[in-house]
């Protein structure tokens, strides 16, 4: 199946099994998840790399430094490990994603049928937002086990995290493809956000390193909030009032995504 084809097999497909819009949604997933499973570097990138880059976490920070801080190699890895599944399932791929299915046409084929605007980008996210599900379960399941980490004392909070996580990253990439004009240019519009992410929120680099001002100004990221919720449902230090303010600036990051995403994103090719 090629990229053109998707558009009016999905459409056929939700309109042969049913009309709801979990089936239309259903119908485009499964479309998308055909393409996915045919590109070699999809799944190099979206399911490999976020698999092993949290390990690769291990020897950058020393044990020494990390008890300075009050922190354990299991509180680097867990909300490193999200942080790169965010990243790269869902961010970076996404963006790809939508950036392809607009310049060959598709999302505008698919306007033109049963599926609404939001049931077409939630179709087009649910491989990828279902695969980085799978990783955060899988690695979380793992780092607890070869780091003999104790179970989240907050569960809660972790899962609330890593949903917010997928929501926003989506509709981050979603926005990131509205100023894209190439499927080869996605890797490089996406870059700054992901340095940032990376090195600023506490993803590779725990923010308890950074200077105090710079801490306090990466607070205020939109992934920040995720990696706190999901640390903090680990070790339970984190009070409510911490654990409210991640969670209001995580919800106003992603309604503040999706009206830009509504405003600005492109459904036809960008000349």
């Amino acid at each position: 199946m090629s990229g053109s084809a998707i558009g009016s097999t999905a459409a056929s497909a939700a309109e042969r099994t049913t009309t709801t819009p979990a089936g239309r949604v259903g119908a485009l997933g499964r479309a998308e998840l055909t393409l996915f499973l045919r590109s070699k570097g999809m799944i190099l990138s979206a399911v490999f790399l976020p698999l092993v880059l949290p390990f690769s976490l291990r020897a950058s920070i020393p044990d020494a430094d990390l008890k300075e801080q009050g922190l354990s190699l299991g509180m680097l890895l867990i909300p490193g490990a999200v942080g790169f599944s965010l990243l790269f399932a869902v961010y970076t791929a996404l963006t790809g994603v939508f950036v392809g299915r607009r310049e060959e046409l598709v999302l505008k084929r698919l306007r033109t049928g049963e599926l609404r605007d939001h049931e077409i980008m939630a179709g087009a996210a649910l491989p990828a937002i279902v695969t980085s599900l799978v990783q955060c379960v899988l690695l979380a399941v793992g780092c607890s086990v070869l780091l003999d980490l104790a179970a989240p004392k907050a569960p809660l909070l972790a899962v609330l995290g890593v949903l917010l996580g997928l929501l926003m990253s989506a509709a981050l990439a979603a926005l990131t493809a509205s100023f894209t004009r190439t499927v080869e240019s996605a890797q490089v519009t996406g870059l700054p956000l992901m340095i940032i992410t990376m090195m600023g929120s506490g993803v590779a680099v725990p923010r308890e390193f950074l200077p105090d001002r710079i801490a306090s100004v990466c607070e205020l990221l939109p992934l920040t909030p995720v990696i706190t919720l999901v640390r903090g449902g680990w070790s339970g230090d984190l009070s409510a009032y911490e654990a409210l303010g991640a969670v209001l600036t995580a919800l106003a990051w992603t309604a503040l995504t999706v009206f830009a995403v509504q405003r600005w994103f492109r459904w036809e090719p960008r000349r």
